[in-house]
């Protein structure tokens, strides 16, 4: 089970962390990515990392602000947010899987176990 934290009201140019904890399981050979789904729009993805954490990709709208990190001791996942803007407002999700592949990160349709979801909300 993946469960997602840390979400809430920020004023744009804040920074803010997203957690997604792991129980019942290790993550040590999933790969892990997070996506976003905005009001009336369709979930889209942000960043993954691969199961040795040497790996990252962030898509173009958040690549130099967010940050994704693992720990693997802690069973967790990290989203960094810096710079907040108001278009980054979003139910955020975690996910995971261990057949996951570099190549197939970035696909949601990849993934079979995700977190609840965690609300950010920026205010401009």
């Amino acid at each position: 089970q993946l469960q997602a934290s840390g979400g809430g009201l920020m004023q744009a140019g804040k920074s803010l962390t997203l957690s997604c904890v792991a129980s019942g399981f290790t993550l040590d050979y999933h790969a892990f990515g997070w996506f976003r789904q905005a009001p009336g729009k369709e979930r889209e993805w942000v960043s993954c990392i691969n199961m040795n954490g040497d790996v990252t990709f962030y898509s173009d709208s958040v690549e130099g602000r967010f940050t994704v990190v693992r720990d693997n001791y802690k069973s967790a996942l990290y989203l960094q947010m810096n710079s907040l803007k108001p278009e980054d407002t979003a139910v955020y999700y975690c996910a995971g899987d261990p057949t996951v592949i570099t190549s197939t990160m970035r696909l949601s349709s990849a993934y079979r176990y995700w977190g609840q979801g965690t609300l950010v909300t920026v205010s401009s």
